[in-house]
C-alpha cells in the first residue's frame, strides 16, 4: 500500500491540493474523494491550509486505557462520542486563541481519519474502505469548562480549538501508528493507535449508524494520557507517524462570556 500525502494550499487565489509522493510534488487536478489526477510538478507547499473542510468533527472521548485513568474514570462500555464544530477548524500555523476566562485550557493530540465517502450504517469488516486517510488533531479542550458542565460541547467548540493537518496522508496501517503531543520542544504525549480500547473500523462502523458520515468529515479518535495546559506564547505541536507534524502558537484572546 504506497503512502501519498495531500497539502491544500492557496495557488493563484484559489484553494488546491497537491500531492507527494517519494518527496515529489504535483499539482491535482479534480476532486480528491472523487476523480482526479496529478499535473504539473510542484514545489512542496510552504504555507498550509487545513487539509479537508469537514462538515463535522466526530470526536471520541476516554478511548486510551492511560487517559481514562488519568482522568479518574473506568474505561467505557462504548465508544463516546461528541462533536466539535466545521468553525474550530484552523490549518498549520495557524493560532490557537485561549478566550480569557475560560481557565484551564488542554492539548490533546490525536490521530483523525478522513471519510472518504458517503457512509451511513457501514459494516465493521467494511469500514476502513469508507476512509481515506489520516490526518493530525489537537482536540484542544477547556477543561475547567468541561468539568463544571459535565459535558463536551462548549468546552472544546471554541473557534480554533480544531487545529488539523499538515496533510491528508493515504495509504498507512491506521492501527499501528506513533501518536505524540509536545508544547515548546518538550514531548508530552507518547502513544500508540495498537492502544486504542476502540478501533478505528469499530469506531466508522458505530459512529455511522448514528450519523451520516460524508467525504471530509474527520473522526478524531481520541487522546493517550500526558494532556496538560496551554498559555500563550507556547508552540504545540501533534506528531502522527506517517503524517507529520502539525503546530500551531497559543495567543490570548478577548474576554469570555457575554457582553
Amino acid at each position: 500500500m504506497s503512502t501519498a500525502r495531500f497539502y491544500r494550499f492557496h495557488h493563484n487565489g484559489a484553494a488546491r491540493y497537491a500531492v507527494e509522493r517519494d518527496g515529489v510534488c504535483h499539482l491535482v487536478e479534480g476532486d480528491i474523494f472523487g476523480d482526479w489526477r496529478e499535473v504539473a510538478p510542484i514545489a512542496k507547499p510552504e504555507r498550509l491550509l487545513a487539509p479537508v473542510v469537514p462538515s463535522k468533527i466526530v470526536a471520541i472521548g476516554l478511548n486510551y486505557k492511560d487517559h481514562a485513568a488519568e482522568q479518574g474514570k473506568t474505561v467505557p462500555a462504548e465508544p463516546i462520542v461528541f462533536l466539535k464544530p466545521s468553525t474550530a477548524v484552523v490549518g498549520p500555523g495557524e493560532r490557537v486563541v485561549i478566550p480569557t476566562g475560560v481557565g484551564r485550557v488542554d492539548h490533546e493530540a490525536e490521530l483523525g481519519v478522513v471519510v472518504g465517502r458517503r457512509a451511513t450504517r457501514v459494516a465493521e469488516r467494511e469500514a476502513l474502505e469508507y476512509v481515506l486517510g489520516a490526518v493530525c488533531v489537537n482536540d484542544v479542550t477547556a477543561r475547567d469548562i468541561q468539568r463544571t458542565d459535565r459535558r463536551y460541547t462548549r468546552a472544546k467548540g471554541f473557534d480554533t480549538f480544531a487545529p488539523v493537518g499538515p496533510c491528508l496522508a493515504t495509504g498507512l496501517h491506521l492501527d499501528a501508528l506513533e501518536v505524540e503531543g509536545w508544547v515548546n520542544g518538550e514531548r508530552r504525549q507518547a502513544s500508540s493507535t495498537r492502544q486504542l480500547i476502540f478501533p478505528i473500523a469499530q469506531l466508522v462502523a458505530y459512529v455511522s449508524a448514528i450519523m451520516t458520515l460524508l467525504p471530509g468529515d474527520i473522526i478524531s479518535t481520541g487522546t493517550p494520557s500526558g494532556i496538560g495546559p496551554l498559555q500563550a506564547g507556547d508552540r504545540v505541536t501533534i506528531k502522527v507517524e506517517g503524517v507529520g507534524e502539525l503546530t500551531n502558537p497559543v495567543v490570548a484572546g478577548q474576554r469570555f462570556g457575554l457582553a
